[in-house]
């Protein structure tokens, strides 16, 4: 049993149910990444807790870190783990109330969620958005149907907004990596800064990212990216903002690298100037900054080789952290409360 870390580190919602659909979900972010450190340094402390319990992981769109990483965790904690990717193996599933399926979807989420939740201990759901509407994609239709109608607490491996796991996992590297070389006498200063890719990305990360580190209130957090590129300030308020990337990376500590395509003009690329891929000539301007990247990295378009291949390059670190986010996560809804 992991010691002094057996408070209540997630909240109840209203119904009583425990899930981790966003940060708003977590009673205590320092709690959590030190049970997280604490499972690094010990995989197999609490291998009984999941003993008789399933876990299903249903994929609405590909994985590799997110999948894997969640499968080793549940099964660090004596966990059976059922993986189904419904977008090639499932019936097409509608989320629309009250709609007429008389088209291509053959089973509603009404339905197919409480079996689900009869199925599974926890289930974990992982969804991207469309890109075409952002009305429906900042709805979160898919995980809210969940949320709604499992029965059963719900793990986001990301949403069409979100990707709290992810950001857990960053949050824990970030500390992780204070712990060997620690700043002294000042805040570190965090970096999140758009890059070109070959095509529209999700806002994600990007949100996720931002709504964490503030909500961590440890850092001193930047973001920058070219103009009409705008997060939705409900995750970057409290962050400083800024279109000039030198300025932002000056003096930074930690560079997260991440493609969004636009928020207001929903889903669109504008630029893919190159001038805003990181570099080595760029981290120059820093604090011989660590740099970070959630995967899969377009190589010489977001991030150059010299860079990603460089010490200051934290991304296989930060990938393989990835297990103890899920399993600090998995054990908390595993508790008995």
């Amino acid at each position: 049993m992991i010691e002094s870390l057996q408070k209540p580190l997630l909240k109840n919602t209203s119904a009583g149910q425990l899930n981790f659909i966003s940060v708003n979900d977590v009673a205590d972010i320092k709690g959590l990444v030190e049970k997280a450190l604490a499972y690094k340094l010990d995989p197999f402390a609490e291998r009984t807790l999941g003993a008789d319990k399933r876990i299903g992981l249903l994929f609405l769109n590909p994985s590799l870190r997110t999948r894997l990483s969640t499968q080793v965790a549940a099964n660090n904690l004596g966990m059976e783990a059922i993986v189904f990717n419904v977008d090639k193996e499932g019936w097409a599933l509608e989320f629309e109330d009250g709609a007429i399926m008389s088209g291509s979807t053959v089973e509603h989420v009404k339905d197919a969620a409480p079996i689900l939740g009869n199925y599974f201990d926890i289930l974990c759901i992982r969804t991207f958005p469309s890109l075409k509407n952002r009305e429906d994609d900042y709805s979160e239709l898919v995980m809210n149907s969940f949320v709604q109608y499992a029965g059963v607490p719900i793990v986001s491996l990301e949403s069409a907004t979100l990707h709290p796991l992810q950001s857990l996992t960053d949050v824990i590297t970030i500390t992780e990596t204070l712990k060997k070389n620690p700043i002294v006498g000042r805040r570190p200063k965090v970096v999140l800064t758009w890059a070109p890719h070959v095509k529209p990305l999700p806002q994600c990360v990007s949100n996720s990212f931002s709504q964490w580190i503030n909500a961590w209130g440890e850092a001193d957090f930047v973001i920058t990216h070219p103009a009409d590129y705008e997060l939705s300030t409900a995750y970057t308020e409290g962050a400083t903002i800024t279109h000039n990337q030198q300025d932002a990376l000056k003096d930074a500590d930690f560079i997260y690298v991440k493609n969004w395509s636009t928020y207001h003009d929903y889903g669109k690329i504008y630029s893919n100037d190159p001038a805003w891929m990181l570099d080595e000539e760029k981290l120059k301007l820093t604090n011989n900054a660590k740099v970070m990247h959630c995967l899969p990295v377009r190589r010489n378009v977001e991030l150059s080789d010299e860079v990603l291949d460089s010490p200051n390059s934290i991304v296989t670190q930060q990938a393989a952290n990835r297990v103890w986010a899920a399993q600090a996560v998995l054990s908390e809804l595993l508790m008995p409360r």
